[in-house]
């Protein structure tokens, strides 16, 4: 009898990660790559996945050949794109049964160990999903132009633009403030210079600066804190209206925001019982 064998494929967030394991559970390998966001970079992304789980099987000292009698689910960043998930949809599969779901959709079943509830990711972008029981809902996961609302990536955007208004007097300078501007050497320019071709990482890697500043007292900081909690809470109420389940907070800024959430909120919001590639491989074995 031939063997078989699952796959979970994570694609959010800066890495792409993957782990093969046998029906039972039984780990074989791990494996991390580069970065797969459809949206984005389309083919760049599937060419990131393919070479990633060719490592996967290298590792498991399994062939690549074995896709064939193997149970896939991959859950990437862009995905939740309608006209991206129509072509991803097109795609040839080499596996036993395939499926392509966001990385926000495996994130929640692996939460909830695929029973009803939600989960919200908030990293350097933001992005929520519920599932019901029979489907997945989502809310956000379009980008730092148009939502991210209580992400990293927004935060520092804040911040940046309260470090001009500063510089030009408008409102009462901080130290937060006072570090941003001497990042960029007390220069407007540079700072707009920066800011034309800055990614959503690199408005991110301003977050920690207002989490430090707050510890020491500052009030823009704190205030800034504020407003991404409240942004927070608008997408967990969201949330709480689709799937009668409890919400888990993931992401990089899940456990320094707890703090800044209001009672209400934190009641709400449970550990997550597991991580997005045994929610992946939750889903293959069914």
């Amino acid at each position: 009898m031939q063997s078989e064998y699952l796959l979970g494929v994570d694609g959010g967030g800066t890495h792409c990660r993957s782990r093969l394991t046998t029906p039972d559970g039984t780990v074989l390998s791990e494996c991390t790559g580069s970065a797969a966001n459809v949206y984005s970079d389309y083919e760049g992304a599937l060419k990131n996945v393919n070479h990633l789980i060719d490592n996967t099987f290298h590792a498991a000292r399994l062939s690549p050949s074995l896709r064939c009698q193997t149970h896939a689910v991959w859950g990437l960043a862009g995905a939740n794109v309608p006209s991206t998930a129509k072509r991803l949809q097109q795609l040839p599969s080499s596996f036993a049964s395939f499926s392509l779901l966001s990385d926000v959709d495996i994130a929640c079943a692996g939460a909830h160990q695929g029973k009803p509830g939600a989960v919200l990711i908030v990293g350097t972008g933001s992005q929520g999903a519920a599932w019901d029981g029979s489907r997945f809902h989502r809310v956000g996961g379009w980008g730092l132009t148009l939502a991210d609302q209580g992400s990293g990536a927004q935060l520092g955007l804040r911040a940046l633009r309260k470090a001009l208004l500063a510089h030009e007097g408008v409102i009462a300078a901080t130290s937060l403030t006072d570090a941003i501007l001497q990042h960029f050497s007390h220069s407007p320019e540079a700072l707009l210079a920066w800011s034309k071709t800055a990614t959503p990482g690199e408005w991110g890697q301003f977050a920690p600066w207002v989490f430090s500043a707050s510890r020491q007292g500052d009030e823009l900081a704190s205030s800034l804190l504020a407003e991404t909690s409240a942004e927070i809470t608008l997408l967990t109420d969201a949330l709480a209206r689709i799937s009668p389940g409890a919400i888990s907070l993931m992401g990089g800024l899940a456990e320094p925001l707890q703090p800044w959430l209001s009672a209400a909120t934190r009641q709400k919001i449970v550990p997550a019982q597991q991580d997005a590639l045994a929610g992946a491989l939750l889903l293959a074995r069914r």
